[in-house]
């Protein structure tokens, strides 16, 4: 049987999106959640260890290394903080007019 669907390479379908305002509009909503997930999961492989890993050292769950990583939840500074460490990286946080 052959597939009827067709795919895209991610530069055009990102293209195609950002030209639709609704979505450009809820995309900057989701922006820092994007980052967050993103900046922690490039350091935990960078670090070569599991979610459950980087939560034990961040004493926490690691269905909530978990959530963050999906955006599935908004993280408060104190454990941003506590997974900034387990990772012995830094925080940065920018507040700046769009």
């Amino acid at each position: 049987m052959k597939n009827k669907y067709r795919l895209l390479p991610f530069e055009k379908l990102e293209s195609d999106l950002m030209k639709d305002k609704g979505f450009v509009k809820e995309y900057a909503k989701l922006r820092p959640q994007l980052q967050i997930a993103r900046q922690m999961i490039e350091a935990r492989i960078k670090k070569k260890i599991t979610q459950a890993e980087l939560a034990k050292k961040a004493n926490t769950g690691q269905a909530v290394i978990s959530r963050l990583e999906g955006m599935n939840a908004k993280p408060s500074i104190s454990l941003l903080s506590r997974i900034a460490t387990a990772l012995d990286t830094e925080i940065k946080i920018t507040i700046r007019p769009t």
